[in-house]
């Protein structure tokens, strides 16, 4: 009898128990659709909060899209600053001017002419930076044989000097130029500049 009992009470325990977590469960379902749909509601201005909260990190974690999107811009800028270097010492050699073979003040004109043009497809943040110098003196290095510290020095000191300030204009001039028409005019080109000043 007193077994029959204690049986009977621990079924309506477990039954009671199983109640109760059934009412727990469908409490937390519903809770979790109504934050759901209110996600859904408020559309992509929602962003839903883990439930953990992140550990600070001493260093900020860097944005990968951000730096993603500055390593192809500059590879654009090399692309381009690479393909005006090749057609501006195409068009010297097809009128009888070797930039490897000129002297040190033409192909120091040719640095400062495409760091004009650099600057023209810069965006205005990166002008005049250390960083665009030295790219402009790794491309012209390799089509007129400047030294690159060279080059980099006839930029920085470019201000100094009208023919090295006439020079940076055309490259400007030239460059914004052929960005819209895909060639340089004559009184813009490296060629044209280098000849007026009666360097050759």
């Amino acid at each position: 009898m007193m077994v029959n009992g204690l049986v009977a009470f621990t079924q309506a325990g477990l039954l009671l128990l199983l109640g109760m977590l059934g009412i727990r469960m469908f409490l937390l379902i519903r809770q979790d659709s109504a934050q759901h749909s209110g996600a859904m509601a408020v559309g992509s201005q929602s962003f839903e909060v883990p439930p953990q909260r992140e550990q600070w990190s001493p260093t900020p974690k860097p944005k990968p899209h951000a730096a993603v999107s500055r390593v192809s811009d500059e590879t654009e800028l090399f692309t381009r600053l690479h393909i005006l270097a090749g057609l501006q010492e195409r068009d010297c050699r097809v009128r009888g001017l070797l930039l490897a073979d000129a002297p040190e003040t033409v192909r120091t004109c040719a640095a400062v002419w495409l760091y004009g043009a650099a600057c023209a497809l810069s965006p205005k943040s990166r002008r005049h930076t250390e960083a665009l110098s030295v790219l402009v003196a790794r491309i012209v290095s390799r089509k007129t044989g400047i030294r690159q510290s060279e080059a980099v020095q006839a930029i920085s000191t470019l201000t100094s000097s009208s023919l090295l300030l006439a020079c940076y204009r055309a490259g400007l001039e030239g460059a914004e130029f052929w960005q819209s028409h895909q060639y340089v005019p004559n009184g813009s080109s490296l060629y044209e500049v280098v000849t007026s000043n009666a360097f050759i």
